[in-house]
């Protein structure tokens, strides 16, 4: 699945809430492990062009 990132931060997939992750104009990510302490799940995040394509990890 596809998301845009807007601002300067990566927002979860899920539940939006903002991370700890933040990216700048000319940063890019393959294969980010992405963890968001609110809804608790865990991602694998690629972000290139403020484009974020994201996979859904099973928890340990």
């Amino acid at each position: 699945m596809k998301t845009v990132v807007t601002d300067k931060w990566i927002l979860c997939p899920v539940c939006k809430s903002k991370t700890r992750i933040q990216i700048l104009d000319d940063t890019e990510l393959k294969h980010f492990p992405l963890f968001c302490l609110k809804c608790k799940k865990s991602f694998i995040i690629n972000v290139k062009n403020h484009i974020m394509d994201y996979k859904s990890i099973a928890r340990r």
